[in-house]
């Protein structure tokens, strides 16, 4: 349970509210600016928490899956998890690499000095996945990928692409390569900025691979759970943002007493969605936990990032319900939460898939504990 943590994690979580109540203290600014940007890094880095996402291999504090799990929860019950510079890069895919990618892409990437994008998604009339031909000691890349996350400012791309004989693998390709062309940049309700490449005949050294040949699969799905359970932290904490200030506004009164003990069936309401957000905080630590001591939490992360994604827009429903047209303006915090929490529904995997996947994980892989 949240409850139940260590001093050290508590430190944590106190020094991540000081740094979201900075945060949310600066003047207003559109966020995707590089000047907002490097003025909250700067803030995170003198609480000493945004090298908690990096390993210690690379100078970072390292954080556990609760950690990471306790910071991102508390930026999203202050409503700043959307803020850049809060926390530093993580590694993903790259953590495990060896020369040259480390020199060239990891450590740059890490202090800020590249960006990277993960294509995993072809479109969905591709006629085949996105592959690669064995040539001496190049590979040589032909396919598209339609959703590549964070690709519209990418330096380099993270694809998974098949080789024949061999498998899926994860191949770092640079967006500079001949061959390489980027056919769309879109933006995500949540302010987050993709892209859809083609690979042409584009040529890379076999040292590119990302891990062993054939492990891509495996490797891509454990940068997926990594970021299911991100965005269900994040959720989380929203969930908590929405509920105070639902309880805010019905705590006012309206001349003679509040509008909570006016209307019985609003505190009927009110106290459904907070017994809701009790279900799912305690399903994200547990799952944070089963993370920590290694346990298989494929199942468990993909379950919360639905419980998460799906309770945060339930409840941002019901309390603009209850506010009213009020709470419909482009400024009012829950119209942009709930603008931003439509793409996380669907990111890393919408809820239906999620949901086949749980059943065929436990029906057919015996993979799970849900």
């Amino acid at each position: 349970m949240p409850e139940f943590l260590t001093p050290k994690e508590t430190d944590l979580q106190n020094r991540c509210s000081t740094l979201a109540h900075q945060v949310a203290a600066l003047d207003p600014e559109p966020f995707s600016t590089d000047s907002r940007e490097q003025q909250i890094r700067g803030l995170s880095q003198l609480v000493k928490v945004f090298d908690i996402t990096q390993p210690a291999s690379c100078g970072g504090s390292e954080g556990t899956a609760l950690e990471l799990t306790i910071a991102r929860e508390t930026f999203g019950s202050l409503n700043v998890a959307h803020e850049r510079g809060l926390l530093g890069p993580t590694p993903g895919l790259l953590e495990s690499v060896k020369e040259p990618l480390r020199s060239n892409f990891l450590m740059p990437y890490l202090a800020g000095e590249m960006n990277s994008g993960f294509g995993f998604t072809e479109p969905a009339d591709a006629q085949r996945h996105t592959w690669a031909e064995v040539d001496g000691e190049e590979l040589i890349i032909n396919g598209q990928k339609s959703y590549v996350t964070g690709g519209a400012k990418a330096h380099f791309i993270n694809v998974l692409v098949d080789i024949p004989q061999s498998g899926k693998t994860m191949l770092l390709i640079e967006t500079s390569r001949p061959g390489v062309t980027l056919t769309r940049k879109f933006a995500s309700s949540d302010g987050s900025q993709h892209a859809a490449f083609t690979f042409t005949n584009v040529r890379v050294p076999e040292t590119h691979a990302i891990g062993p040949i054939g492990s891509g699969m495996k490797r891509a799905l454990e940068q997926v759970t990594d970021v299911r359970m991100g965005i269900a932290a994040t959720c989380t904490g929203l969930c908590s943002f929405v509920l105070e200030h639902l309880a805010a506004y019905l705590k006012k009164t309206d001349g003679k007493k509040s509008l909570a003990r006016s209307n019985d069936l609003t505190r009927m309401r009110y106290g459904g969605l907070r017994i809701e957000a009790f279900a799912v905080r305690s399903a994200l630590y547990r799952t944070a936990r089963l993370i920590d001591i290694g346990q298989n939490a494929v199942n468990e992360a993909s379950a919360v990032k639905v419980l998460a994604t799906e309770a945060l827009n339930r409840i941002i429903d019901e309390a603009i319900q209850i506010i009213g047209g009020q709470a419909l303006t482009e400024t009012h915090p829950l119209t942009q939460i709930s603008s931003r929490v439509r793409a996380l529904q669907l990111a890393e995997g919408t809820s239906d898939i999620l949901k086949i996947n749980v059943a065929r994980g436990y029906l057919d892989l015996d993979k799970g504990t849900i």
